[in-house]
């Protein structure tokens, strides 16, 4: 009888468990950064006015970003204003690039959550940093 009975109350917490430990899907976590043009780490950009590309693991919400300077006068020239492709995930913003050097972005980042899904969720911050070449 004790055998049943601690049976009964072991599948009991098991299904109270199960009700209360929720299995996550795409659509409750955080968007993350998948692609970025320039790719991030390159070493020969050509410099010029060009589209800085950064793409998202989801549908992201309109004019929500935060492109934040990874260390002083690290980000270029704006030429334009972001704003995100037709699919809602990647966000563009042409620049001016100068040649022979390093810019760096956080994509979001400690202070600044700006990049949110359509569901609210600030994506990970993300540290985008490439070099141009000479001309």
């Amino acid at each position: 009888m004790k055998t049943f009975l601690r049976t009964i109350i072991v599948a009991a917490l098991c299904q109270f468990l199960s009700g209360a430990i929720q299995a996550q899907d795409v659509d409750s976590v955080a968007p993350v950064v998948i692609k970025t043009v320039p790719e991030a780490g390159s070493k020969d950009v050509a410099p010029g006015v060009v589209e800085v590309r950064v793409t998202f693991s989801k549908a992201m919400a309109d004019k929500s970003w935060s492109w934040s300077s990874a260390w002083k006068d690290s980000t270029p020239e704006p030429a334009g204003k972001p704003k995100y492709d037709g699919d809602q995930r990647t966000c563009v913003f042409t620049v001016k690039l100068e040649p022979n050097k390093t810019y760096g972005y956080w994509i979001n980042s400690q202070n600044f959550h700006g990049f949110k899904d359509q569901q609210g969720h600030s994506a990970v911050p993300y540290l985008l940093v490439f070099q141009t070449k000479d001309q």
